[in-house]
């Protein structure tokens, strides 16, 4: 495939705009392994990155999509293989390397990872960053002894990406999983992903005046950031503690050290994008055993390439559910 179609985002006069062009193998950056791209998908972070928000990236034009999940064409790598599988998260790829959003990428192969067995590159891009994270955020919370004896665990942005995937693998493993929410319509979802309770995202997002709350969680999984971080610190059970991976409400945080140091709890602070090769197969293989392919399945809706520029958007202002992939065979 020396022609292939992406997303090609523009820049003129600071304003930023995309259109489908069919590129050749020459256009693409440099890089040692060449993939076939099969499916890609759509983070909060894409979506800024396509409306030309927070400056992510530096040069144009640009193709972006943060993730991939491909076949291998050509590889000069030690690690791959023209055949092999292979899956990209992370990397500031989709910001300072081109991205998923195409046919064709070529890339480090230092930053790919290796498909799990039992995964499709279907499936791999429905779990996608998203999914990692959610996995990282887990096993952080279980370095810290957190496990389902310990109480019950909040999932704040539960209907999106990284809170859908939470909710699904916690309950798996046996966790009572309370998922915190804005919108209603979406309790039924969430309860079929296994959430044992929905709790109303107004419930978290004001203020309290008290250092201490009632101790109500054994642990947390807090994708918002903000106001609604400082009064779930002030909730959690002695010696418990709270993976923050996102900041949907703001990076801001004002609050006390006294849930720190009359609780012991601990805040944990989670990276998806520059972890260590090691430790993202570790992830992805601990996500393709504890995450039910079925309720992954729920959570799932397969766009086009350009359908990317309506659905941007929709991600940043919080309307879309679950995970979004971008089948890129057929486009």
């Amino acid at each position: 495939m020396n022609n292939f179609t992406a997303l090609l985002l523009e820049e003129n006069n600071d304003k930023v705009s995309s259109q489908i062009k069919e590129l050749t193998i020459k256009d693409l950056p440099e890089g040692d392994v060449l993939v076939r791209v099969e499916y890609s998908d759509v983070n909060y972070k894409d979506g800024m990155v396509v409306k030309g928000i927070g400056g992510l990236v530096r040069n144009y034009p640009h193709v972006p999509g943060i993730d991939f999940a491909g076949i291998v064409e050509q590889s000069t790598h030690s690690r791959y293989k023209a055949g092999d599988k292979v899956v990209l998260t992370g990397w500031r790829v989709g910001e300072n390397h081109w991205g998923g959003f195409s046919q064709m990428a070529r890339v480090n192969g230092d930053w790919l990872v290796p498909l799990p067995e039992n995964l499709t590159t279907k499936q791999a891009m429905a779990i996608g960053t998203a999914g990692v994270t959610s996995m990282l955020c887990i096993m952080a919370l279980e370095s810290h002894g957190i496990n389902p004896d310990g109480g019950p665990i909040l999932v704040t942005g539960a209907a999106g990406g990284v809170g859908s995937v939470a909710v699904a693998i916690l309950a798996q493993l046996g966790y009572s999983v309370s998922a915190s929410t804005g919108r209603a319509e979406l309790h039924e979802y969430l309860t079929s992903l296994g959430a044992s309770s929905i709790i109303s995202r107004d419930t978290l997002s004001e203020p309290t005046k008290r250092p201490l709350e009632k101790e109500n969680w054994g642990g947390a999984i807090d994708t918002v950031g903000s106001t609604t971080l400082a009064r779930l610190l002030t909730q959690i059970k002695y010696g418990g503690s709270v993976a923050s991976c996102g900041l949907a409400a703001g990076p801001k945080l004002e609050t006390t050290v006294i849930p720190f140091l009359l609780r012991g709890i601990n805040l944990l602070g989670i990276d998806s994008v520059m972890q260590p090769f090691e430790n993202r197969v570790l992830a992805w293989d601990r996500v393709a055993k504890d995450l039910p392919i079925s309720k992954l399945d729920k959570m799932v809706e397969v766009i086009s390439l350009s359908d990317i520029s309506a659905v941007a958007p929709q991600i940043l202002s919080g309307q879309v559910r679950g995970r979004i992939v971008v089948d890129l065979k057929d486009n």
